[in-house]
Formats: structure tokens, C-alpha cells, sequence
């Protein structure tokens, strides 16, 4: 991991990736949450490089609101989508060429194609993918034709060039680079995909099978030979009860002590150098208590310890 103790902050208050109103609103809440000063806390300079400029949906006028694809298959929004996430992509490179770290505040997770593009830019990284969701349709696959749906696929190289060519062209990862925790609702495309063993999946009923500590030990065994990992937390990993903030909340999820946990054993690695926190709804939120919960995480991932 990087010696230097700079941490950047970039917000991509985007919601072009799904229907639900609300997650471009994400970067405020978790920046009041005290994410600068908790980071700050721990000894880092950190400099917060403001947001990045997104198109409001009421400002797109589509051809096709239903997000039609000349090839077939459907993916909403896909150009505007595209342009933010190339926008990303270079404030993240910049963020590696200085060997800094970083954290991107979402913004619903189409972001992250952007933001592992970067990081794979520069050398094999390990994407830890702490969702309830796959995240590995397709256009052709997707019941629903949203992006922050097709991510996973389109960093593996599977899906439009508007997606699968952010920074540069070709695949960012390969499968053996992807690590799940926190499945529990897949479509049945995306649950046919990851049967195929060659991504490591763990599902709820793994961690309550196995607990969180051994299948963080398992993931780091995975990406032991890669120099650098990327974690990209969708808050929805999370139980709803714990982190009512999103927009798509599934029951049964992670608890606040198994997420914590995990952060901080991924942080023993010393191999993290950058965090996505996503979907993060401050209108269907408590008292702002899912961004709380996520700077927590975040502090936990980048040093902070109990003793």
C-alpha cells in the first residue's frame, strides 16, 4: 500500500443509474456525517476535490425513455452514465500517478465503473463488492435496463463500448479479481453467471454459515499476489434495519459489527488504497444514519482501531 497519507474526496452525485430519486444527495449526507474529519482524525491530509459535475435526469431528453439499444437489449441513461464515469476514471488515475488514496462518494454504484477502471489502470487490483445485489447483468440480461445493475459486467468487459471502454478499451478485471459479500438477491441471469465458480461469491447464508472473519480471510488468500485492493461498499449490503438509507434495501443483510469487522481486517492487508460509498438515500434515511454508519466504515478501512 502507498506510504502517503493524502486522502482525496470526490462526490459524484449522480442517479442516472437506476429510477429511485434521492442518491445524488449521497456525497452531502455522508460529508455531514464528519467523513473529512474522521479521516483527518486518523492522520491523513485530506482534500476535498468537490464534486463532479452530473446531468440532472429531468434534463435528458431520450429518444427511447425506455433505454433501447440499437443492438438490442436496454441500459438507461447509457451515454450520460458514460460520460460521468470517464470523468471519474481520470480524477482517479491522477489520485494513483500521486499514490494517493482516495474516496468516492456516490451517487448510485454506476460510478464505480469509472473508479475500478482507474485503479486497474496501473497494475492488477482486487475489487471487494460488498452488495446485496450481483450487479452482473447486461443489457441483454437486465430486467429493468438500469446501470448501476451492469457494472460488474461491464468492468469484466461484458456490455456496450460506452461502458467497457471508460479510460481505455477492454476488460479492467478479470473474474479471479472480484470478490462478493453480502448476496442475497440476484436475478437469475446473474445467479446463472457467478454459479459458474470462477468469481469469488459469498452469500448471506455464507456468512451466517461461516462468519465474516473467515470469508475475509478467504477473499484476502484470493488476491494475495495482487499489490492493491478496491473496495466498493454499497450501503445496501448493509440490513435495512441497521442502514435504512437506500434504494433498494433487501432483509436479512450484514449487521454494523460484521460490516466493521470486515473493514478492518481487509485494512490489516495494508494493500487498501481507495473506497466507494454508494447508494447512499438520504430521503428514505433515519436522522442521517446510514452516511454515520458509512463514515464509520470508512474510518474503520483506512485505521481506525478499537486498541
Amino acid at each position: 500500500m502507498s506510504n502517503s497519507k493524502i486522502m482525496r474526496i470526490y462526490g459524484v452525485p449522480m442517479d442516472l443509474g437506476q429510477t429511485r430519486r434521492g442518491v445524488d444527495m449521497g456525497p452531502s449526507a455522508v460529508r455531514y456525517a464528519g467523513l473529512q474529519e474522521r479521516l483527518a482524525g486518523l492522520g491523513y491530509e485530506v482534500i476535498d476535490g468537490g464534486n463532479v459535475s452530473v446531468i440532472q435526469p429531468e434534463e435528458i431528453k431520450p429518444t427511447d425513455p425506455s433505454g433501447r439499444l440499437p443492438g438490442g437489449g436496454r441500459a438507461c441513461n447509457l451515454r450520460e452514465i458514460a460520460a460521468v464515469c470517464q470523468t471519474v476514471y481520470d480524477l482517479g488515475e491522477c489520485c494513483i500517478d500521486e499514490e494517493e488514496h482516495v474516496v468516492f462518494l456516490g451517487g448510485d454504484h454506476s460510478i464505480s465503473i469509472g473508479t475500478v477502471a482507474a485503479q486497474a489502470q496501473h497494475g492488477p487490483v482486487g475489487v471487494v463488492w460488498v452488495d446485496a445485489h450481483g450487479d452482473i447483468n447486461t443489457p441483454l440480461t437486465t430486467p429493468s435496463g438500469n446501470v448501476h445493475g451492469m457494472v460488474v459486467a461491464a468492468l469484466l468487459g461484458d456490455g456496450p463500448p460506452e461502458l467497457t471502454e471508460i479510460g481505455y478499451p477492454g476488460p479492467k478485471i478479470k473474474p479471479e479479481q472480484v470478490a462478493y459479500i453480502g448476496l442475497r438477491d440476484l436475478d437469475p441471469p446473474e445467479r446463472k453467471r457467478l454459479a459458474k465458480g470462477d468469481i469469488l461469491a459469498f452469500t448471506m447464508r455464507d456468512v451466517d454459515e461461516f462468519g465474516v472473519a473467515t470469508l475475509a480471510h478467504r477473499i484476502l488468500e484470493r488476491f494475495a499476489d495482487l499489490p492493491h485492493l478496491h473496495i466498493s461498499l454499497d450501503l445496501d449490503g448493509l440490513d435495512p434495519a441497521v442502514a435504512p438509507g437506500v434504494g433498494t434495501p433487501v432483509p436479512g443483510g450484514l449487521s454494523y459489527r460484521e460490516t466493521h469487522l470486515l473493514m478492518e481486517i481487509l485494512a490489516d492487508s495494508g494493500k487498501v488504497t481507495s473506497l466507494d460509498i454508494v447508494e447512499v438515500n438520504p430521503i428514505l434515511d433515519n436522522g442521517n444514519a446510514t452516511a454515520k454508519i458509512a463514515v464509520d466504515l470508512a474510518a474503520g478501512l483506512f485505521g481506525q482501531r478499537i486498541l
